[in-house]
């Protein structure tokens, strides 16, 4: 059993673009049915629960018929905009289907450096756990530009997790962990099943290792680790291809890879 389980309350989980859409961009309806269900069941067990979710600039892309995923700032925000108001509501309508309301929080970048945002967000988030909602966080796209953006949502998920004194993050990916190398290049790579520092060896280990959909790799999944080390804050980094794999992280298997503070 792993150490983070013994006290665990809160809980952060961080669902990349992939881990909920279809290969071709659609929103994947029963991962995300699956997803919440999870949710629900770890906040019927008594723990409190944030999700941090990507999607809303590849929802937008499909709700507005767009070819493809654009590039252009200004259209990114426009269809991160569009895409946000579907991917919440696809999440309200199923939550509600277990008896739980969403919340939707918005976040830039300046919830690190402005102290009455971040003790403005932290009460926003306590008050939501008082009243049995699951909140929902997302970058703001809208309104993001290169100075105030966080950048990908790996990163979002540490901060989040930093501002509500989450016990554990849950990174949830398209790929099983941390290996030696890219398992999706080097059929000899290893999963690395404990990670006590983050060191330039470790480092080495997650260069080149992309998502096709998403804007973190490995590398972002390591800084996001090293934040919440930094503040005692334990990190579990697993494939998000059967949801039901949060219940399992939750009791303490030994899945994916585990940063132990």
């Amino acid at each position: 059993m792993r150490e983070f389980v013994k006290d665990l309350k809160r809980i952060v989980v961080k669902v990349g673009t992939s881990s909920i859409t279809h290969e071709n961009g659609d929103i994947n309806l029963r991962k995300i049915f699956d997803l919440c269900w999870q949710l629900s069941d770890i906040r019927n067990h008594g723990y409190e629960v944030v999700l941090v979710s990507s999607g809303a600039i590849s929802a937008g892309t499909k709700r507005l018929n767009l070819k493809e995923r654009p590039s252009n700032t200004a259209i990114k925000q426009a269809t991160s905009a569009v895409g946000q108001v579907a991917l919440m509501n696809t999440y309200n309508r199923i939550l509600g289907e277990f008896n739980y309301h969403a919340a939707q929080i918005l976040l830039t970048k300046h919830i690190e450096s402005d102290s009455l945002m971040h003790s403005n967000a932290k009460n926003a988030f306590d008050e939501l756990f008082k009243l049995n909602v699951i909140p929902i966080v997302n970058e703001n796209d809208t309104i993001s530009t290169f100075e105030i953006k966080f950048g990908d949502n790996d990163t979002l998920s540490a901060i989040v997790s930093r501002i509500v004194e989450a016990d554990v993050l849950i990174l949830l990916s398209d790929i099983d962990g941390l290996y030696t190398s890219d398992p999706r290049i080097n059929k000899d790579a290893k999963i690395i099943k404990e990670v006590r520092e983050i060191n330039e060896d470790l480092e080495k280990c997650a260069s080149g290792t992309n998502s096709k959909v998403g804007t973190g790799g490995m590398i972002t999944k390591l800084t996001a680790a090293k934040l919440c080390m930094e503040k005692n804050i334990d990190v579990v980094l697993a494939n998000g291809k059967d949801m039901k794999i949060l219940q399992n992280i939750i009791d303490g298997d030994e899945i994916g890879t585990y940063f132990r503070s």
